[in-house]
């Protein structure tokens, strides 16, 4: 089982993995986090958005995503519906979106 600060690092390399991949400085908006027994929910979007709040810089498409507390992984939600539907569907087991830990995001 995974600490909560790792599960935290987990989320930044990803981020910042993204970033890289995106051209475009990133950042987690951590007061959005969901914290479960299985792991955390983290929301991000533009470094601009969440801490400068310049709603010109808001970009669309950033889904969220789930670091499992037990393996490290990170599952990938989309933004077509509200959290709690991909929530549900993690629960019942019928959500694969999920990328190996330290996911090269390939």
């Amino acid at each position: 089982m995974l600490t909560e600060q790792q599960v935290i690092e987990i989320a930044k390399d990803y981020i910042k993995k993204l970033s890289q991949k995106w051209e475009i400085e990133l950042t987690i908006a951590e007061e959005r986090s969901i914290q479960k027994e299985y792991g955390i929910i983290f929301y991000f979007n533009s470094k601009k958005f969440v801490e400068d709040k310049i709603e010109k810089a808001k970009l669309i498409g950033c889904s969220p995503f789930l670091v499992e507390n037990k393996t490290g992984k990170i599952v990938v939600f989309g933004t077509n519906r509200f959290i709690d539907y991909y929530i549900q569907e993690y629960e019942a087991g019928r959500f694969t979106n999920i990328l190996g830990l330290n996911s090269s995001l390939e």
